[in-house]
């Protein structure tokens, strides 16, 4: 065993609380009232480094940023806002795994995962999140749940709500679940890789193909200010969490969903913000390993071109993550 793992097994400790205790804990000391409402300029820095990251040199449709950042007034394409509000922790106060401690229950219940959520945006172009707007984050609680995994563990499962508001009223709710499982006590080896099976071909959907490298995550951490093990150390990955190698970030592939859809739907014009989506998280995906997007007209409203439907397919004949997209 490496020198990782013993550190890990040798600083977890061993609570019996039950996820009842842990969820009714957590409502109590943090339900029905804002936890941290803050303030901050939406700057320009962020969102340049944010479309370099994600290789679009082109912000919208005609704004190059390899030269230089957005302009003041730049509406924030869907997403972006996730590299902004940033957490603003000390290392020695972080969870074992690197994650952020501000919305957790109480030990033994530690190991955060994004789950999926929803997003809904104004429609009022005058209400849209801009570059170079001061804009007031609020996070609260709605829920904190037990629930059993699949292997007969507990998990609870917290629902989060972040409004986002400018001078022009709340330009954006944020609808977040998060998965908290208990601390791991014994080391994990990952499983034997799976058989790779060919990408699905899309049947007339719209089709975009990644594969993510360590650099573009490194950058995402970076970004959003995250410190969880699981996207850039690999020893901590396939140690201790029984991962094959890092994990692609859910929100990345959240943004890179909301891109497609401008791209495909929009042209990637200026105003393009759709009324909301709502995804779900359904297994990782890994550095290195192809995964395809698929994009496509919702059943029942190819007319109307009101809904569509996205999902990630991996390599090896799964869904990673879906979602539904109202315009």
């Amino acid at each position: 065993m490496s020198r990782i793992a013993k550190r890990f097994l040798s600083a977890t400790a061993r609570r019996n609380a039950s996820a009842a205790d842990a969820c009714a804990e957590i409502f109590e000391r943090f339900g029905n009232k804002p936890i941290p409402v803050r303030k901050q300029l939406f700057d320009a820095n962020q969102v340049q480094l944010l479309s370099i990251t994600l290789n679009r040199p082109n912000l919208h449709q005609n704004i190059s940023i390899l030269d230089s950042a957005p302009k003041d007034g730049t509406p924030i394409p869907p997403g972006y806002h996730l590299v902004y509000f940033t957490p603003s922790i000390l290392e020695q106060d972080l969870g074992l795994d690197g994650t952020d401690r501000t919305v957790n229950p109480l030990n033994p219940y530690t190991r955060r995962m994004w789950a999926g959520g929803e997003l809904h945006w104004s429609q009022d172009p005058s209400n849209f999140l801009r570059v170079g707007q001061t804009v007031q984050e609020t996070t609260k609680i709605l829920s904190a749940e037990p629930k059993k995994l699949r292997s007969g563990g507990e998990m609870c499962v917290v629902g989060v709500e972040k409004t986002f508001e400018n001078d022009k009223g709340v330009a954006l709710v944020d609808k977040r679940s998060w998965v908290f499982q208990k601390e791991i006590t014994d080391a994990r080896a990952p499983p034997p890789k799976p058989e790779e099976k060919p990408l699905p071909n899309g049947n007339g959907q719209h089709v975009k193909d990644f594969q993510q490298t360590d650099v573009t995550l490194f950058r995402f951490s970076a970004l959003t200010f995250n410190g969880h093990k699981i996207h850039y150390s690999k020893p901590w990955c396939q140690e201790v969490e029984g991962h094959r190698d890092c994990v692609v970030h859910g929100p990345l592939n959240l943004i890179n969903m909301l891109d497609f859809w401008r791209d495909t739907a929009r042209d990637a014009e200026e105003d393009a913000v759709p009324k909301s989506i709502a995804y779900r998280a359904m297994s990782p995906l890994y550095v290195g390993e192809p995964y395809r997007l698929l994009l496509g007209k919702e059943a029942g409203r190819e007319e109307s071109g009101a809904g569509w439907k996205a999902e990630f397919w991996d390599s090896y004949g799964k869904v990673s993550m879906k979602g539904t997209i109202v315009q």
